[in-house]
């Protein structure tokens, strides 16, 4: 009987190790993503937007590049790459809207400015427009790269205060000084962009 009670304990420990070892993962083995894990990575992925537009030469210049837009969770960085432009400083902002039609680039309206608010220098106190995204540098060959963040933008969402699909991009000739209303006298629209969408 002891015997047996023996045997049957040998093979039930050799069972059950056996059993822990295969559950065990081998080094190296690949993790396994979980459901949740996975609809998170979805979910993110989902939240990405993008759209890329065109600018086009405006007012007998040759200024004309690309604009990529993408909003990641709660953000919209705009990349801007421009060739065409006389060396030095140049304004650009967000109008309000995309018609590109005219000549002088003036279809695309006055700046955006859903807010109501004085044209002034992105984030002062006393206001700007949510176009307001102001001055860039072109290099001695006339080109241009611009990155701009914000969380004052949204793409494709219900705030008419901040979605910028629909609108139109401008390139000035000159400076914005920030201060003169109501578009911060930047001058000649030597390129237009338009839609975002």
């Amino acid at each position: 009987m002891k015997k047996t009670i023996l045997t049957l304990s040998i093979a039930f420990i050799s069972l059950t190790y056996s059993c822990k070892e295969q559950k065990k993962k081998p080094d190296g083995a690949p993790k396994m993503e979980t459901s949740e894990e996975n609809n998170t990575e979805m979910e993110n992925e989902m939240a990405e937007k993008t759209t890329t537009i065109a600018l086009e030469p405006k007012s007998d210049s040759n200024v004309k590049g690309e604009i990529k837009f993408t909003q990641k969770d709660n953000e919209v960085k705009m990349i801007a790459h421009l060739s065409g432009l006389k060396e030095g400083e140049h304004a650009i902002h967000i109008h309000e809207t995309a018609d590109c039609s005219s000549e002088d680039g003036k279809s695309a309206g006055g700046h955006w400015n859903p807010t109501d608010q004085p044209h002034g220098k992105w984030g002062a106190k006393e206001g700007y427009h949510k176009g307001d995204i102001g001055n860039f540098t072109a290099n001695a060959d006339g080109v241009a790269e611009i990155e701009f963040s914000t969380d004052e933008w949204c793409m494709d969402c219900d705030d008419d205060t901040m979605n910028i699909l629909g609108k139109g991009v401008i390139v000035h000739e000159g400076v914005d000084d920030y201060t003169s209303q109501p578009s911060g006298d930047a001058g000649t629209r030597v390129s237009c962009a338009g839609i975002i969408q």
